[in-house]
This record gives C-alpha cells, structure tokens and sequence, in this order.
C-alpha cells in the first residue's frame, strides 16, 4: 500500500484512499488473483510513516473480492519465502504460526519464512519472488543482464521444484511494452519446461505398493490425475516401486502428495536401482504440493519411494520421472 508521495501519507486519511483505490480496482478491472501487501513502509514528504489498517484492508477485499489471494510477511493466504532472489527452503512446510508477528518489521525470521513451520498454525504456502532483471524496475543499462531461460528454469526447480509458488517480476519498459529481450527469454523459458516434462517414462511402467502383506498393483500414483492418490496406512514398512520395462536413463522425479488433505511427509528416501544393484540414493524431506528432484543422469530399471517420517497418514498423489537437458539439472 505504500506511496509515499500521495499528500495524505502518514495520515489517517490515507487509509480511506487505500481502501477507495481497491474498490476502483476491482470494480472496473479483474477478477484478480493476489493483492500483495509487502509492508515497505517509509517516510513521506510530511515526514511521517503510515500506519496501515491491514485489519480494515483485509476486511474491505473479503468483501470485495472473496476469491483473491493476500500475500504478505505472514498472510493470510501466502507468505513471502524470505529472500528476493526466488528461493524456497530444500523443507518447505505450507503451515506458518503467526502468533505475535505482523507484516514488515515483526515479522517472523527469514529462515523461518524460508521453511514454514512443521507444526503451524495456519495454512499460508510460501511465495518466490524474484525479477527477471536485477531490480524491479526497467533501465535500458540492464538489457544485457537479465536473466536466461536457463536461470529462470533452475528458479523454477527451487521454487515450484519447493512446493512453492513462483512470483515472477517482468517490468515494462518506457514504452509501456515487455522489452523484446525479457519477452524472449520468456518464451524459450516455456519451451524448456514443456519439452523437458513432455516425455513422462513413468506412464508406461508398472506402479506398485511392496508391503508387509506382499505386492498390491496400483496406479493411483501414476495416473496423471492429482486428484487420486495413494493413502499410505503403513508407510514404514510400505515401499512405492516403478518398474520400467527397460533399462532407461533418469535424471529427474517429480513428487506430490495429495495437497488438498493436508502436507505430511516429513522425511523420504528414494532408491534408484540397475537390476539388482542401487545407483542413486536420494533423502529428502517435505514434498508438499510437488517436489522436483534432479541429479546427474543415471541408468536405472526401478526406483522406489520410502516414507521414513510423516506427521500423519501420508497421501501420494503422483510420481513421475523424466530425462531432462543435461545442464537444467538443478545448479548448487
């Protein structure tokens, strides 16, 4: 909400222009999907700071727009991560405690916005924001620093690759427009998450639960639908198996659990096996909304999932894996 160069910043006033400049908003364009309430907070030019009415700006979009989404430090729908530079926490939990917190200073530690909290209160996802250029701004002395498809892909990996969503800044130019060069990468940043992911090697293999009771067939976890999932009762002593029908090369597997029942799994282990012999071991932790894996390219015939924690039943909606370009393996 901040401009501090309207004449009634730092007023009581102010607050009535805020409130009015959201009804105009939404009234003449839209629908919108996130208002964005970051807490920048200096002084104007009367050299007082505002005090925001978050409590009556919350109130007035609920009303108004009942479907959009409020970011903020601490909510109420998506938090920022903690950094500008478009990166979640490797454990990204979607709960958040925001007791004693408020938005700007107060707000809860950046490693703490990073990671979300196991046992939060709230359920307020985490949001990656981070621009195309080095700043937020257009200024033609930057046409040659913005970022590559290839930077924004492994943004990508680390953010929606996180359980996270993925706030994109492309600012326009002095002509209003998407400078040609932004644009570009854009586009080619498109054709490398649809090329990359076009080629599912799971969709043709044979998905199964090994458990205590023996071997139960399923495809639940393989069926490309995220609304069907997997409810792992015994999931310590349940292994999820993909078994292709040939030797394949993988480099990538994308994870999800079944997000509309809640965020479980705390720790997980995926093996990728040759035959018999165990090529790669992977430990990870949270998986939330989906969780993007990459590593150097192995040979495998199987992987396998292990559940090893999780705070209740674990529910896994979908397993995938890919061969990816080489060097869109996900940079340190």
């Amino acid at each position: 909400p901040w401009d501090r160069n309207h004449p009634q910043y730092g007023t009581p006033e102010y607050n009535d222009v805020y409130v009015n400049t959201m009804k105009e908003l939404v009234k003449n364009y839209g629908p919108f999907f996130e208002f964005w309430w970051d807490g920048a907070n200096g002084e104007g030019p009367n050299g007082k700071k505002q005090e925001y009415d978050f409590r009556r700006f919350e109130q007035t979009l609920r009303e108004i727009a009942p479907n959009t989404i409020v970011f903020s430090d601490i909510g109420p729908d998506v938090r920022w991560v903690g950094n500008e530079k478009g990166i979640a926490g490797k454990t990204n939990w979607n709960y958040l405690d925001t007791a004693g917190f408020k938005r700007g200073a107060g707000s809860p530690p950046t490693d703490t916005l990073n990671q979300g909290n196991i046992n939060g209160a709230n359920w307020i996802p985490a949001e990656c924001d981070v621009s195309i250029r080095p700043g937020w701004f257009y200024h033609a002395n930057e046409d040659d620093k913005v970022k590559t498809a290839e930077q924004l892909f492994d943004l990508y990996l680390k953010s929606v690759g996180r359980g996270a969503n993925f706030l994109l800044n492309i600012p326009p130019d002095r002509r209003g427009l998407v400078h040609e060069i932004d644009s570009a990468s854009l586009v080619e940043f498109k054709k490398l998450r649809e090329t990359n992911f076009a080629n599912n090697l799971v969709k043709d293999a044979r998905a199964e639960l090994h458990g205590s009771g023996g071997i139960f067939r399923r495809t639940q976890f393989t069926d490309n639908n995220p609304a069907t999932f997997e409810k792992l009762s015994n999931y310590e002593s349940t292994r999820l198996w993909i078994k292709f029908e040939e030797v394949k090369k993988v480099n990538c597997i994308v994870l999800q659990e079944a997000i509309q029942n809640g965020q479980q799994v705390i720790e997980a282990k995926l093996e990728l096996l040759n035959g018999s012999q165990p090529v790669k071991e992977i430990n990870i932790t949270t998986i939330g909304r989906k969780r993007i894996l990459t590593f150097p390219t192995v040979e495998a015939s199987a992987f396998n999932l292990l559940i090893k924690n999780a705070k209740e039943t674990p529910e896994i909606s979908e397993i995938a894996a890919y061969l990816i370009d080489e060097k869109l393996i996900e940079k340190p």
